[in-house]
Formats: structure tokens, sequence, C-alpha cells
């Protein structure tokens, strides 16, 4: 076999050189042949991986858009500018864009100045007069409201999540909103229970309040580093609309049971919260509503 950088030599000495070739010479070209096909294995190979790597890439600019576009960060009722310049500042730090202002006060210098490199987002904030015409507005799924004033067995909107849970269990398919309240007196009792759940951060309790915005970036880094687990292929979360006929039906089947109104409606509570800490996915609320209209139809039977 001749190679390049060989010395050339006849037609007639190669055909010679050829056919009179040793065993130990065809024992040689065999290794070349075997390295050829271990080339080519590794070559397909590395472009397999190529692939995969695109693919996961892709997937996770996928989940930061998301992240970025599905989460709206509810103010309510500030009191000063400067909190919400801090609020935007703490948004910019973990790739948020979406401010919500409820009923704000004149956004003053401060706010610009406060917010820094967040600037933009204080720019961008929506504002509405009320809860309910921001709710109207845009179509949120799920809503979680903050406090610091965490309830017991006995306060069931009250019931919360730490950040790390609610990091972990929430992914962003679909429209959340975070609620904050007011510096002074926080969120009511009836705006939390408006929402699907809350979420609070174990304090001394000597002093368990927190600025609004050493909250957030507590609250905003969970959300941030859980990032890239959202988005999983076939657990895309449930609707607002899905957990309302879930929640409707589940109703219905209480109210078909001889126990006293206030037991009926801490039941329902209890199984709305129960709902919306779990993060259900579509599947699982078209399957669990299944099963409880077949219960109801049983009851009916009897």
């Amino acid at each position: 076999m001749i190679k390049i950088g060989d010395t050339a030599v006849s037609e007639e000495k190669v055909v010679e050189t050829t056919s009179m070739a040793s065993p130990e010479k065809k024992e040689e070209s065999a290794p070349e042949k075997k390295s050829t096909s271990t080339k080519k294995a590794k070559s397909t190979k590395q472009s397999r991986g190529t692939a995969r790597s695109k693919i996961v890439r892709e997937q996770e600019e996928k989940e930061v858009n998301l992240f970025k576009e599905n989460i709206y960060i509810v103010f309510v009722e500030c009191e000063t500018p400067g909190n919400i310049g801090f609020l935007a500042r703490t948004m910019a730090n973990f790739g948020l864009k979406n401010l919500v202002l409820i009923n704000p006060p004149t956004l003053t210098n401060e706010a610009y100045y406060q917010a820094t490199h967040g600037k933009y987002i204080v720019e961008d904030a929506k504002i509405f007069p009320t809860l309910d015409d921001f709710y109207q507005s845009q179509r949120i799924d799920f809503k979680v409201a903050s406090t610091g004033m965490a309830g017991g067995s006995y306060n069931l909107s009250r019931i919360p999540l730490r950040p790390e849970e609610l990091g972990e269990s929430m992914n962003v398919s679909n429209k959340i909103a975070i609620l904050f309240g007011r510096e002074g007196n926080g969120l009511t009792n009836k705006e939390i229970e408006d929402c699907d759940i809350c979420v609070s951060i174990p304090t001394d309790p000597t002093y368990p309040i927190m600025n609004i915005s050493h909250a957030a970036a507590i609250i905003f880094y969970e959300l941030f580093k859980n990032k890239h687990d959202y988005g999983v292929q076939g657990l895309e979360e449930s609707s607002e609309l899905e957990k309302e006929y879930l929640i409707k039906d589940m109703r219905d089947l209480i109210d078909s049971l001889d126990i006293p109104d206030h037991k009926k409606r801490n039941g329902l509570k209890t199984f709305n919260n129960i709902i919306s800490r779990a993060f259900i996915t579509a599947r699982e609320a078209h399957t669990f509503k299944g099963i409880l209209r077949r219960l109801k139809n049983k009851i009916g039977e009897q």
C-alpha cells in the first residue's frame, strides 16, 4: 500500500509488491481498519452528544424565558416610593421583570434612584387601582401570598409553605402572581384567602417582620435556583380553570354529606389548601376530577 510521502516506484513494482504481500503485512493492515471503524464510532457518539447538548440548551433557554415572562410580582398599596425601587432592584438580581403596583403612591425620583440597574422595571410597571382589576386584566392561574404572620391548623388560610418548598414545587408554565403587602400591615385576611397558598420565611419571633426587599430576595432566590427544574415534559401545572372545576366537584360532594355547615366550609378550605400546595399537574387534576364525579354519582344512586 502506498501512503502519502512514500518514494515513487514503477507500476510493475507496485503490482509485484501487492501480490507478494506476506501474512505479516496483512496482519499489519487489520488494525488500520479497526482504527478507522473506532474513529467513525467516536464521531457518531460525538455528533449525538452535540445534538443532546443542543436540546438541553434550548430547553434551558425556554425555561428561563418562562421564568421571566410568567411570574408577576405584585406590591399592594406600597407606602413609600423607595421600597418600590428596592423591590425592582431585587427583581433584576434574579431575572424577574413583571412588576405590578396596586394603588401605589406617586412614583418620585426616589423609586428610580433606589432601583439602580432595575430602573427599567419601575418604568415598565403595570399599575391597577385594586387587586380585582389586576386579576381581571391578567389571567392569573396561581396566586401566592407572602406573609410574616404564619398561621396554624386553626387558621387554614395562613398555613404556609417555606420559600424552598415553593421553589422546589412551582413551575412556571402558567401565570403566577406573588403578592407582597403593605409595609405596616401586610396583606389582609381577605387578600390571603383569595390566594391559592401563602409563603412565609421563618424568623426570630422577637422580630418576625422583614423588610420587603429582604423577604423578596429570599423568595426570589429559591425560585431562581430551581428554574431549571421547570417545564418538565408531561408535568404541566393545572390551570386555574381546571382547579376551579376540581374544587366545584369537591364542593358538590361535601354538600351532599350530612355534616354541619362550618365543617363543610373547613373541609372545602382544607381540600383547596392541599391541592394548592401540591401544585398538581393537568393530568392529575383530570384524573382526580373523574374520581370525584364517580363518587358523586355513587352517592346519588344510594
